[in-house]
């Protein structure tokens, strides 16, 4: 029992040797060294961050467009009664 543990250790060992060179490898085709994982980190988190406050802004801009033309058409129906009424 003990000779298999070791045995799925060493091969899980293996395994995670070759899926972190083979990251590596595509990280460095792609222009980006291993050293600079953190700035990587950094790069995609500040990415993330500029994403939500695009769609944030896009749903206030969204919410204000409604606003405004629930407004004007609101006082448009108010003076056309107010006209209508006047008469």
């Amino acid at each position: 029992m003990e000779t298999l543990v070791e045995q799925e250790r060493v091969r899980r060992s293996d395994i995670d040797a070759v899926v972190v060179k083979t990251v590596a490898t595509i990280l460095t085709s792609f222009g980006i060294e291993e050293v600079d994982r953190n700035e990587l980190r950094a790069d995609f988190q500040h990415l993330r961050r500029w994403r939500k406050s695009v769609e944030q802004a896009q749903n206030y801009t969204f919410k204000a467009a409604i606003t405004v033309i629930a407004t004007g058409l609101i006082g448009a129906i108010w003076l056309g009664i107010k006209a209508t009424l006047g008469r």
